[in-house]
């Protein structure tokens, strides 16, 4: 086997992801902790490139999953983005929020990442908890989210348009 000079980087090494493309491919992982029967959600809270806390959808601590009782939203046939107090879960913007308060990890300043856009319940909750940058991969029918993060001054990225 050859010899090669350590200090040279490798081509491989040169090919380090960028910060957003790291902690985008990390949700693909968060996301699959999730029970809901409909779609699949992840979220993680960075700041200074490190991770505060992580969420994904899914019913309180304690409380029966969907993939154990059924969806009621599918069963009633709620379409995605509206009535959303009809559901047994927690966004995933939701739960890594209160993961971030629950073990006191600060998050003012932070950026949160998310596959889906925030819907304005949670957005309202990225607003008050001093989040200042969401980056999502793919969009959520919720108009008012956009609205109030503009009116926020929350700096917003869609994944898929800064590559």
């Amino acid at each position: 086997m050859p010899e090669t000079d350590s200090l040279v980087p490798s081509e491989e090494c040169m090919m380090r992801p960028s910060w957003d493309d790291y902690f985008v491919e990390i949700l693909d992982i968060v996301k699959t902790r999730s029970t809901c029967l409909r779609r699949q959600v992840g979220a993680i809270i960075v700041r200074d490139n490190r991770i505060l806390a992580t969420g994904y959808n899914g019913a309180p601590a304690g409380i029966a999953h969907c993939e154990d009782t059924g969806c009621l939203r599918q069963e009633m046939g709620i379409p995605s983005g509206k009535r959303q107090e009809l559901c047994r879960g927690l966004h995933a913007e939701q739960n890594a929020i209160i993961q971030a308060a629950l073990y006191g990890s600060g998050i003012k300043g932070s950026t949160l990442y998310c596959t889906n856009k925030p819907c304005i319940t949670c957005a309202k909750m990225i607003i008050n908890a001093g989040i200042i940058r969401v980056v999502y991969k793919e969009d959520y029918p919720d108009e008012f989210s956009d609205k109030f993060f503009k009116e926020s001054g929350i700096k917003v990225d869609i994944y898929s348009q800064m590559r």
